[in-house]
């Protein structure tokens, strides 16, 4: 699908709506692009993407190495490491054993972590997968490759290429909508449209009573007011179109109109008082106290779903573990662990999951090799371990995806992919599959050639769909 294809279409729809209003205009077109989106029947409607970013240790997590207790102090064979690029560490660094117990979880006996207590009991429902590669060894860059499959900017996220592909089930809410604690590293570029039209770009929510500034008319201009000013300025904005076709323009009619409802909707999609005690107590939000964003991100995210927002990306900061396997990490995954095994008993209560594709993981893994030394000072520092591309575990759940499963290993030290490699590529692929996409057909012509996710890459995994 290109943006050109359309063009003699949209002029056509717009010859007659200067009467009509900019609102009428944008249904017009939104449902349009949602019609010619799909290539095949969908097993996802949404994404609600859960970025732990920084990166977590993946023999920590969900991929125990119990080789690495007979070999913690020493250095890994040479033949593993030499030619290796690391971050902060040299090949000769030592390795270091996960000092946290593993067990089967669920009735699929899933092998997780003692620090997901609460994940645990929806072992059940994840598909983990334990063989994921990126190219990218740095976070800013890991994070753009994670999310837009290239690991420089300019170029769309993944929410910006489905909402581009697929438009919005919802009129007044985004598509695509951010959340976050704190900027990662990539900034706004990790949920950017890039080339495509900046409509398509995510929105971001502030967690709390307010997600979003200026929502209310201003002094002396009451709602009626306000759709007449819109309306004319969709006008004028539907003349300049005509004139230069120009799609940015098309977007500034979008925006208007979009703010205009979020006045009515925002306000109703933020206020958990609707929500019952039991859902509240379910995400640990039945008592105010600090640290409660995640979760009520992940309350956010699922009423965001439940109205029709295609994709919520959510961004957790605290995993970049140089420092501190021992006490850092146990107090991250804490942080997560109720609101992620909540936000999967909640989806599935309400018979949400089997249509939302939640995801699960960070920019890249660690090193199974311990980094001590400050990468500034060099002053000696707790163990931690540094950034490791060749290997990482995530999870996913619901929308399609094979419950119960552990998909692909990496070998006895957990330094690099032994089993059925998945490409950040190839999950780009699957992704977009099971929304009902097929990556090679979604594109958008740049610079003289077809732009897609997954570029010139990209398998589907499809013995990780059910």
């Amino acid at each position: 699908m290109q943006t050109t294809d359309l063009l003699k279409r949209r002029e056509f729809l717009r010859q007659g709506t200067l009467g009509i209003g900019s609102l009428a205009l944008s249904h017009l077109l939104t449902t349009e692009v949602q019609a010619s989106g799909l290539h095949h029947a969908p097993r996802a409607k949404n994404v609600i993407f859960l970025h732990m970013v920084g990166g977590p240790s993946q023999m920590d997590t969900f991929d125990p190495k119990p080789e690495l207790d007979k070999w913690d102090g020493k250095s890994l064979p040479s033949e593993l490491t030499k030619g290796q690029k690391f971050a902060f560490i040299t090949p000769e660094a030592k390795a270091i054993k996960s000092p946290y117990k593993f067990a089967p979880r669920g009735d699929c006996g899933m092998v997780m972590s003692e620090l997901f207590p609460q994940l645990a009991t929806v072992a059940d429902e994840l598909t983990m997968i334990r063989s994921m590669q990126t190219n990218e060894i740095n976070h800013g860059s890991g994070e753009l490759f994670l999310h837009t499959g290239h690991g420089r900017l300019g170029r769309p996220t993944f929410g910006a290429w489905t909402s581009y592909g697929l438009g919005t089930e919802n009129e007044n809410l985004p598509a695509y909508v951010v959340l976050k604690d704190k900027h990662p590293n990539a900034g706004p570029a990790a949920w950017s449209s890039g080339f495509l039209p900046s409509r398509h770009q995510g929105v971001e929510f502030r967690t709390g009573a307010k997600p979003l500034f200026y929502l209310e008319n201003p002094t002396g201009v009451n709602s009626g007011r306000r759709k007449d000013v819109i309306d004319t300025l969709g006008q004028l904005n539907s003349l300049a179109f005509d004139r230069y076709h120009d799609p940015e323009i098309e977007t500034r009619i979008n925006q208007y109109e979009l703010a205009y409802q979020m006045q009515t909707s925002v306000p109703e999609l933020a206020d958990f008082a609707s929500e019952p005690d039991h859902v509240l107590k379910m995400y640990g939000l039945d008592q105010q106290k600090a640290g409660q964003d995640f979760a009520k991100n992940c309350l956010l995210a699922r009423r965001l779903v439940q109205r029709g927002v295609r994709f919520v990306q959510i961004f957790n900061m605290g995993w970049d573990h140089h420092q501190s396997i021992y006490n850092a990490l146990p107090k991250s995954a804490k942080k997560v662990d109720q609101a992620c095994a909540a936000l999967i008993k909640d989806l599935k209560q309400r018979d949400l999951l089997k249509d939302t594709l939640v995801i699960w993981g960070g920019e890249f893994g660690r090193t199974p090799m311990v980094q001590e030394n400050n990468a500034g000072t060099g002053a000696k520092t707790p163990p931690g371990r540094d950034h490791h591309k060749e290997c990482f575990s995530i999870w996913m759940a619901g929308g399609g995806m094979k419950p119960g499963l552990t998909y692909g290993s990496t070998d006895e030290f957990g330094f690099g992919v032994a089993e059925k490699p998945v490409h950040v590529h190839d999950f780009h692929a699957t992704c977009l599959h099971l929304l009902g996409i097929d990556h090679e057909r979604l594109t958008h012509r740049h610079q003289g050639r077809d732009f897609r996710l997954t570029d010139v890459h990209g398998h589907v995994v499809h013995d990780i769909i059910a």
